[in-house]
């Protein structure tokens, strides 16, 4: 009996190597091709996690990488005026806005919606991490067709040193918990996250645009 449990371990160990060995599945950028957006309206992000400071966290380092990446991005302090002068100052009420509306006010060609699942510190005996889980997706419009989502996950987590042993361990994790809550040490994440999430030439990422060198080589 323990022999064909022992089997059965062996065979899902396998199974769960070869799903985390699997290729990524290519994405589809015919519809990204298609519409050929040059400006991008970046939208507050909705707020999935207790950290009240995320959605304005993320919103103010996701221009950068869109920007290094060869887009017109749409000024995020303009575009938050604005809308709070048509009395919208909540996210979830900014992204349900048609996207006929928005081009109509903005003159943009596409918008960046993007949703925070994570974002914060989480403490445990031995660690202190903070950590910032964000998806998003590119709508054009003009149509109000979707042409590219994608996700990233980023941490400042690192190995402990356990060179002095358990003892060393706590006072290690003692540490970079004081740090972590003196300072934002989200913040800096969370501008990790935006460039792993929207930085042109990445393995299903975002597309260069027409202000890159790079621009129609990907």
């Amino acid at each position: 009996m323990f022999k064909h449990l022992a089997k059965i371990g062996a065979a899902a160990t396998l199974a769960i190597l070869a799903t985390g060995c699997a290729a990524p599945v290519k994405r589809d950028y015919t519809a990204y091709k298609q519409s050929r957006p040059r400006s991008i309206l970046i939208l507050p992000p909705l707020n999935e996690s207790p950290d009240v400071n995320a959605t304005n966290g993320m919103l103010s380092q996701m221009s950068y990488p869109l920007a290094e990446a060869g887009y017109y991005v749409l000024p995020v302090t303009l575009v938050s005026e604005t809308f709070k002068q048509n009395g919208l100052t909540m996210a979830n009420d900014i992204q349900q806005v048609p996207p006929a509306k928005l081009r109509q006010i903005f003159g943009a060609d596409a918008a960046l919606y993007a949703t925070v699942n994570r974002y914060g510190v989480h403490y445990s005996v031995l660690d202190s991490v903070a950590e910032v889980s964000v998806k998003a997706r590119l709508v054009d419009l003009k149509t109000g067709q979707e042409i590219w989502a994608g996700s990233a996950y980023g941490n400042n987590a690192a190995n402990n040193n356990s060179g002095g042993g358990l003892i060393g361990m706590l006072v290690s994790a003692a540490i970079k918990q004081i740090v972590n809550s003196a300072s934002d040490a989200t913040y800096p994440v969370a501008g990790m996250t935006s460039n792993m999430l929207l930085s042109g030439g990445q393995a299903n990422g975002v597309l260069y645009g027409p202000r890159s060198p790079r621009y129609g080589t990907d």
